[in-house]
């Protein structure tokens, strides 16, 4: 296989687990990416006002604050203001949501530990180390695709 094919059946490769990765790791939590990004936040602080939230996830503004309608609907999550701020919005989970969302980080740990079983501790480092390499290189090509630099593919 030539230089060209190899980069391109990784790639593909690369597309195809992560797509796989998502859906498998959507199901085991029951909720997508974003929202599992809000929720472990929320589960790693006691209370947080929705600003702060907003400021910390990598999610705009106005998708936060419908996920966090959403989760206050559901009853995982309670909103509310304080008696001395009447400005800020608090956000923190519902006790039973706690526990339920602790059990299925347990179980997306499971699931992480399984799918990279097999591989050494060395072999984990230099995997982290090229899948940042990796990622390094799309921010750069998105960057310049958005200064509208043309860059044509090596492929």
């Amino acid at each position: 296989m030539n230089a060209c094919s190899v980069r391109l059946q990784i790639f593909l490769q690369l597309q195809a687990v992560n797509k796989e990765l998502c859906s498998k790791f959507e199901s085991c939590l029951g909720a997508s990416p974003s929202r599992i990004e809000i929720l472990h936040y929320l589960l790693q602080h006691e209370e947080v006002t929705q600003s702060a939230l907003q400021g910390e996830v990598n999610i705009d503004a106005a998708a936060v604050t419908r996920h966090l309608k959403q989760l206050e609907a559901a009853g995982t999550i309670v909103r509310y203001k304080k008696a001395n701020d009447q400005r800020a919005t608090w956000v923190k989970l519902e006790e039973e949501a706690k526990r339920h969302i602790q059990q299925s980080f347990h179980e997306k740990s499971q699931f992480v530990d399984e799918t990279l079983a097999g591989f050494s501790d060395a072999e984990l480092e230099q995997f982290l180390q090229m899948l940042s390499k990796v990622s390094e290189n799309v921010s750069r090509v998105t960057k310049k695709q958005l200064g509208g630099e043309n860059h044509e593919p090596n492929v």
